[in-house]
């Protein structure tokens, strides 16, 4: 996914080159895979007008990790986040300054459920 998200469109061969600079062309199968299970699961879009297909991001860096964090918290936690930003900040994981981007969003979305 990081490929795909650097670059705008790659062709099944040209991840393969990148993802495996010195292999065989025995990991093309592979790549072909892990591209159709990731078009599967909507990650991945395939343009299939042209002779040789070329691959894209479906969804953003940001999306996928939300969704990947929502999942987490749903297996360890319940789906609650604040076992998780709890652990983090104790344990110093979190910078003074994303400490105070966060303190910002919830001040933000605070201000917001007392208009509404």
């Amino acid at each position: 996914m990081n490929l795909l998200w650097q670059t705008d469109q790659l062709t099944a061969r040209k991840i393969r080159e990148k993802l495996y600079p010195d292999a065989s062309k025995a990991q093309h199968g592979t790549v072909q895979r892990l591209l159709q299970r990731l078009e599967d699961k909507g990650y991945v879009k395939r343009d299939r007008s042209l002779s040789v297909h070329l691959f894209s991001a479906a969804i953003s860096r940001r999306a996928y990790a939300g969704g990947q964090l929502e999942l987490l918290a749903s297996k360890l936690t319940a789906g609650s986040f604040a076992p998780l930003i709890t652990h983090l900040v104790e344990e110093k994981k979190i910078s003074r300054d994303e400490i105070d981007r966060i303190r910002g969003i919830l001040d933000r979305q605070q201000g917001e459920g007392k208009q509404g």
